[in-house]
């Protein structure tokens, strides 16, 4: 029993440790970041151009899953409510489902998994082959050069993609809606105003700046330091892609907390 406690000791102490040496390196990377701020001449460029590759190449998969969970959220709100409720309750539903939960949380999680391990495997693979110790040689930041381009752009456009994806969800439950139950577009915008408040749209977008800073921070911290070759940097894509869907989730539950209270 004694040998069994000690281990258990042991390992929440290692465990423990561990969390707080990754604290403290992300608060160094931020930080170094923040000192980095100034070489806007350097960043700048690499950041629009890094906006670019996530609106362009992540819009179509964005927009996709959003007019698929639209859609299915009309067919399930149709389901459990008509016969119960007036039907234009049900626009109101699909609206605030997509708004407040749906849209942002499903365009991070996708993006997690598509934008934080192309960062993680990008920057991963650079620090196995040695270029940035190259360019910390030359005296040159990685932070401007490398981290603050990504960071900037994804917060820029994660939370701009989340907003296309609100609008297709809601037109995908307005569509579906109409195909399966005698709704017009009156009833359909009169439920939807009757539950909106204007801070719903807010909120969105507050949700999708939180969680992009989580993909982007954690995908280049896993990223930037990668260790043991091609074989690390298998191991920081899939710890950036677990652990930026994990903080995606818990910030969804502290934010709601704290916003909806």
């Amino acid at each position: 029993m004694d040998a069994e406690t000690l281990d258990l000791r042991r390992f929440v102490g290692r465990w423990t440790l561990n969390a707080a040496s990754h604290v403290g390196r992300v608060s160094l990377m931020v930080l170094d970041m923040v000192r980095g701020l100034r070489e806007y001449r350097i960043w700048v460029p690499r950041a629009f151009t890094e906006a670019w590759n996530i609106g362009v190449g992540s819009l179509f998969i964005v927009l996709l899953i959003s007019g698929f969970a639209g859609a299915v959220t009309a067919l399930q709100a149709r389901y459990q409510f008509t016969g119960t409720i007036p039907i234009y309750f049900l626009a109101g539903v699909i609206v605030e489902s997509i708004v407040l939960e749906l849209g942002p949380v499903l365009t991070a999680l996708v993006l997690a998994g598509r934008i934080g391990a192309r960062y993680a495997a990008e920057l991963g693979t650079m620090r196995v082959t040695e270029q940035i110790d190259a360019l910390e040689s030359l005296g040159r930041s990685p932070a401007s050069h490398l981290i603050i381009p990504r960071v900037v752009a994804g917060v820029i456009m994660i939370p701009v993609l989340t907003i296309l994806a609100d609008v297709m969800g809601i037109g995908a439950g307005w569509f579906s809606m109409k195909q399966v139950l005698p709704i017009s577009d009156a009833d359909f915008a009169y439920g939807a105003r009757s539950f909106w408040r204007p801070f719903d749209a807010t909120y969105s977008v507050i949700k999708a700046f939180f969680f992009a800073a989580s993909i982007t921070i954690i995908s280049c911290y896993m990223g930037f330091n990668t260790q043991q070759g091609a074989e690390g940097v298998g191991r920081a894509t899939t710890g950036a892609v677990v652990s930026s869907s994990v903080l995606i989730l818990l910030l969804d539950v502290m934010l709601a907390n704290l916003l909806l209270a």
